[in-house]
C-alpha cells in the first residue's frame, strides 16, 4: 500500500468520541439555556427571594405580582403595540425595499451598478452608532420627535437586508428573466411574478432577522421616544424596572420573559424558513 493510500483511508471513529461529542454538546446546550431557566423562574419570585444567599433556583412562594404590575399598573399593552406597530412596518419595508435592490443588483445593468453594490458592503462594516448622531439631527429638524416615522423610516432598508436578496436572487436562472421580458412583461412585473415567489426561504430569513433588531432595539428607540407614550418595550424595561434606590429584578425579569416570548414563538414558527433561507444565500 503507498504513501498517498494510507493517506487517503478513511479514519475511524474511536468508541469514547461519541459520548465526548455528546458530553460537549450537553454543557453547550446547558450554558445557552440555564439563563432562561433562571430568568423564568425568577420571574415568578419575590424581591426577597431573589436576593437572598444562598440562591434558589425554584420559587419557594410563586408569584403573579410582577407579571401583574406590568399589565395593571405600568400598562405594558401600550410598550406592546408600540413595539409591535415598529417592527411590523419596519419588516416589512425591508422585505419590499431590499427585495427590489437586490433585484436590481442581481439582474439588471445600469450605470453605477458595481458602486453602488461597494456602497451596500461599505455600510456593511459601518457601526451603527456612527451615524447615530446625524439620524437624530435630520428626525429633530424634520419634526418627527416622539413619532412613529421616527421610530421605522431610518431602519426601512438595511444593507445587510440588500446583500442578503442579492445573494439568493443572483442564484435565479437567467433564462425565467428574459422569458419574462420577451414576453413583453416589464421590470416592475418580472419581479413581482417571477423573482418575488421564488424568494420565500429568503424573505423568512430577514423578516425574522429585521423583527429579532427591531424588537429588541434600544438606543435609537430611548433617544427618539421622549414621551411616555411612544416608548417601545425595552425602553420601559430598562426605565420601570429600576427605581431611585434599587433595581426591582422580579418586574425586570418578569418583563424580559414578556419581551422574548414573541421572538421565540416567531422563529420556532419560521425555523425551517430562516435554515433554509441561510443555507441558499451562504451567509455564516
Amino acid at each position: 500500500m503507498t504513501t498517498d493510500q494510507i493517506m487517503r483511508k478513511p479514519r475511524k471513529r474511536t468508541p469514547a468520541a461519541r459520548p465526548l461529542t455528546y458530553a460537549v454538546l450537553l454543557v453547550a446546550v446547558a450554558s445557552t439555556l440555564l439563563p432562561f431557566v433562571w430568568m423564568f423562574l425568577g420571574a415568578f419570585k419575590t424581591q426577597g427571594e431573589l436576593l437572598r444567599r444562598p440562591i434558589t433556583w425554584w420559587p419557594e412562594q410563586p408569584t403573579l405580582e410582577n407579571f401583574l404590575t406590568w399589565f395593571n399598573e405600568l400598562h405594558i399593552g401600550t410598550f406592546f403595540l408600540n413595539s409591535l406597530v415598529v417592527a411590523v412596518f419596519t419588516v416589512l419595508g425591508n422585505l419590499l425595499f431590499c427585495s427590489m435592490v437586490g433585484y436590481a443588483l442581481a439582474k439588471m445593468d445600469f450605470p453605477g451598478k458595481r458602486f453602488l453594490f461597494l456602497l451596500v458592503m461599505v455600510m456593511l462594516m459601518v457601526p451603527g452608532v456612527v451615524t447615530f448622531v446625524p439620524l437624530f439631527v435630520m428626525v429633530s429638524k424634520l419634526g418627527l420627535v416622539s413619532t412613529y416615522p421616527a421610530l421605522i423610516l431610518p431602519f426601512l432598508a438595511a444593507p445587510m437586508g440588500v446583500f442578503l436578496m442579492r445573494q439568493f436572487i443572483m442564484g435565479i436562472p437567467d433564462s425565467l428573466i428574459e422569458a419574462a421580458r420577451i414576453d413583453g412583461a416589464g421590470e416592475l412585473r418580472t419581479f413581482l411574478r417571477i423573482v418575488l415567489p421564488l424568494c420565500g426561504p429568503p424573505l423568512a430569513t430577514l423578516g425574522i432577522l429585521t423583527f429579532l433588531g427591531s424588537w429588541n432595539n434600544f438606543l435609537w428607540p430611548l433617544v427618539v421616544a421622549q414621551s411616555e407614550d411612544m416608548y417601545t418595550l425595552p425602553v420601559a424595561l430598562s426605565l420601570y424596572s429600576t427605581g431611585q434606590n434599587a433595581t426591582d429584578y422580579g418586574l425586570l425579569l418578569a418583563g424580559s420573559v414578556l419581551v422574548i416570548t414573541p421572538i421565540l414563538l416567531l422563529f420556532v414558527a419560521l425555523q425551517r424558513f430562516f435554515i433554509q433561507g441561510v443555507a441558499a444565500t451562504g451567509i455564516k
